[in-house]
């Protein structure tokens, strides 16, 4: 007991990996949770806790077999609106890319048990300036089929902020 406390409190433990939690149910499989309609529910909080933005996004996707292709077009509750397509493809039993055009270079991403772990850059307007920043999203299947979604966001190793997300598939009625 004493040895896990001190390792948690050390700096110099590994942090949580994907492999982690190839245990763990029921088993996400990103391709068949995202084919046909999702919708999703989510806030932006600023580093300091702070909610920024509060969302829902309607999401379309297809898998075709090798590729699978989300339309997300996102509502803020201040009226605008976004929309970002991902390209992704499944490169091994749980190794995915993926492509956006508003993410610079390739996502990529790691699926066990009912975890999965995706990380990207992405310019993120920030007071009307584009910055380069980091995303760390790590997804949870939970039995209900209700994917939660916690993205920690940096630029230089700095905490920005985070996003937080809940997916369902239900018949919902959407706000777009």
């Amino acid at each position: 007991m004493y040895g896990f406390l001190s390792c948690f409190m050390l700096s110099g433990c590994s942090g949580v990996k994907p492999s982690d939690f190839r245990d763990t149910k029921p088993v996400l499989s990103i391709e068949k949770y995202f084919s046909g309609d999702t919708y999703a529910w989510g806030i932006f909080e600023d580093r300091f806790g702070s909610v920024k933005k509060q969302f829902s996004v309607d999401i379309q996707g297809v898998w075709d077999g090798k590729e699978l292709r989300l339309d997300e077009k996102f509502l803020y509750s201040d009226g605008e609106k976004d929309r970002r397509i991902w390209r992704i493809k499944k490169l091994g039993k749980n190794s995915y890319e993926g492509f956006a055009d508003d993410v610079f270079g390739a996502a990529r991403g790691q699926s066990y048990g009912n975890a999965f772990n995706w990380q990207y850059q992405m310019d993120l307007d920030i007071s009307g300036l584009l910055v380069r920043v980091n995303f760390n999203d790590w997804m949870f299947l939970q039995e209900s089929g209700v994917l939660i979604n916690r993205a920690k966001v940096t630029k230089w190793g700095i905490d920005i902020g985070e996003v937080t997300l809940f997916f369902s598939k239900k018949n919902v009625n959407s706000p777009m």
